[in-house]
C-alpha cells in the first residue's frame, strides 16, 4: 500500500460569511484517517444514494463514515437494514415508538415495529463530498 502524502494543514479557519485577513500559519499536516476515524475497527465507509437526506448535508454519492462502536441516540443519523435493503436516516426514539426520519420532505417517516426485523449498522460519523470536478 502506498503512504499517503503529508498534506498541510492551516491553523487559521476560513470564515464562511464575512472575508477575514489570510494569516495562514501552517499547523502541520492532517491526516483524514485520524480525523474521521475514531474506531478502526468498527469504521466503514459507504457511498449514499438517493436524496432522502438532503437537508442533513447528505446528497447522492457522498462517502459516509459509519462508526459500529458509536451508540445510537435519539437524532443519530444511522444506517439500517429494512427487509434487506440498506438506508440512510435520522433515528428518532420517544418512549417505545421508533421511526426512521428522511431529512427530505418528499419522504415519508419509516416506524420501526418489533418484529420488522430492522437491523442498526451504526452512526454516521462524518460525511466526505465532493465538490468540484476536475476539467
Amino acid at each position: 500500500m502506498a503512504e499517503s502524502p503529508e498534506i498541510p494543514f492551516f491553523a487559521e479557519s476560513v470564515a464562511a460569511g464575512f472575508p477575514s485577513p489570510a494569516v495562514g500559519e501552517l499547523n502541520g499536516t492532517l491526516d483524514l484517517n485520524q480525523l474521521c476515524v475514531r474506531h478502526p475497527a468498527a469504521t466503514y465507509f459507504v457511498r449514499a444514494r438517493g436524496d432522502s437526506m438532503v437537508d442533513a448535508g447528505i446528497e447522492d454519492g457522498d462517502i459516509l463514515v459509519v462508526d459500529r462502536s458509536v451508540s445510537a441516540t435519539s437524532g443519530s443519523i444511522i444506517i439500517a437494514a429494512l427487509e434487506g435493503e440498506f438506508t440512510v436516516k435520522r433515528l428518532h426514539m420517544q418512549g417505545s415508538d421508533i421511526q426512521l426520519l428522511p431529512e427530505n420532505p418528499a419522504y415519508s417517516p419509516i416506524r420501526i415495529t418489533p418484529g420488522s426485523g430492522a437491523e442498526f449498522f451504526g452512526v454516521v460519523t462524518f460525511v466526505i463530498k465532493k465538490l468540484h470536478s476536475p476539467r
